[in-house]
């Protein structure tokens, strides 16, 4: 089960880390652009604060656990990212995007995989 939690937080936190990333160094007109409309609904501020909750959530998966450092906040980190995606699957409702929640909900079950996960073991 490890080997799969593993593997589970690792795709997690690439993708995360890379969405945040995104957010943290484009404008939001270049992110509407890249079909991220809902940025149209925030401040700037807002996306960076999204971006770096991403950033510090795909570290937090990562790092407590492989380090032995606090490992108790990786789940923690997990639980986060899975309360981002409850917050993206509101927007994109609210937006009418259906399209886009399909993402969000395979994206919080796995950080929830990995919170009952981690907190298990």
């Amino acid at each position: 089960m490890n080997i799969v939690l593993w593997i589970v937080s690792s795709v997690l936190a690439l993708g995360f880390l890379f969405a945040g990333i995104s957010k943290l160094t484009q404008p939001k007109d270049a992110l509407a652009k890249r079909g991220m409309a809902y940025v149209d609904d925030l401040t700037q501020t807002q996306v960076r604060l999204i971006g770096t909750a991403e950033v510090l959530g795909a570290l937090g998966l990562i790092l407590p656990q492989a380090t032995g450092i606090a490992p108790v906040l990786t789940p923690i980190a997990a639980l986060g990212l899975a309360a981002l995606m409850v917050g993206a699957m509101l927007t994109h409702w609210r937006r009418n995007e259906r399209q886009a929640i399909g993402a969000n909900v395979v994206l919080f079950a796995l950080a929830v995989f990995v919170a009952v996960g981690r907190f298990a073991g």
